[in-house]
């Protein structure tokens, strides 16, 4: 029977968490790892930079916040090792991995992508949140539980012109993402993806730089805009947290209505 008397506020805290969060020396990651840090996580900045991660960790401790960068290239197994290894030698283990980091290197129809852009894209987006998860499943595990989410992207469930591979990448991750929450449910080990629709980052720049292309998205969209990267932090803080405890294997939609279209 559930205790109708819980506070409620108190299940947002993320004090004594630590979280990993990948991809996050700039844009929507960076954003995420700031609301876990003020909900009181310690973070991990990854990226591929660790000039990059360092800045940004600097940036969060002069703000009185607990993190660290950590670089690492997720493409590769052994740097994804080092991460998971040095974070835990920095605060003890690991309860929250957001699994953000992605690449799309070309923006073009599928018949003018080569082999090497498609396997380029499966492996940062598929195969690094794959190997990644399971390396951290083990340690949530031994602790009682933890929380995994993907960002993956409403590309994943509707295609858009130029970003076919990018799109079958992501369907592929929120899939991963069911199938890993319905494996690790029995440990309380959560897994639930985050689909974003247009954000304004470095990241999507060849959609909103084109000013056509971006007003007849935000002509469509019932909110008539594309959205800022910390639009995404609070949904992320929600998963990462108690306040979450009952969710798993959900996809979560953060798109201004994407798609209602």
């Amino acid at each position: 029977m559930s205790n109708t008397n819980q506070e409620i506020a108190p299940l947002f805290r993320l004090d004594g968490k630590t979280a990993i969060i990948t991809g996050s020396s700039k844009g929507i990651g960076k954003s995420i790892a700031k609301g876990l840090a003020e909900f009181g996580a310690n973070v991990v900045i990854s990226s591929r930079k660790q000039e990059a991660v360092d800045q940004v960790a600097e940036e969060f401790q002069n703000l009185g916040l607990s993190a660290i960068g950590i670089s690492c290239h997720v493409g590769d197994k052994k740097q994804q090792e080092q991460l998971l290894q040095k974070t835990i030698d920095k605060f003890g283990t690991v309860d929250i991995l957001i699994n953000n980091a992605a690449t799309n290197p070309v923006f073009a129809p599928i018949q003018q992508m080569d082999e090497d852009v498609f396997d380029k894209i499966m492996n940062i987006n598929v195969k690094a949140p794959f190997l990644l998860s399971n390396m951290v499943q083990p340690i949530m595990k031994k602790n009682g539980g933890g929380s995994i989410i993907n960002i993956s992207s409403v590309e994943g469930m509707k295609p858009s012109f130029g970003l076919g591979l990018y799109s079958v990448s992501k369907a592929a991750l929120t899939m991963l993402t069911k199938n890993m929450a319905k494996e690790w449910g029995v440990d309380n080990v959560r897994v639930n993806a985050i689909c974003p629709g247009l954000i304004q980052t470095k990241f999507s720049s060849a959609i909103w730089q084109n000013e056509a292309i971006l007003k007849q998205i935000e002509q469509h969209l019932p909110q008539k805009r594309m959205a800022q990267p910390n639009e995404m932090a609070g949904l992320a803080i929600f998963l990462a947290s108690d306040a979450s405890s009952y969710c798993t294997g959900s996809v979560f939609t953060a798109d201004g209505g994407h798609m209602l279209i």
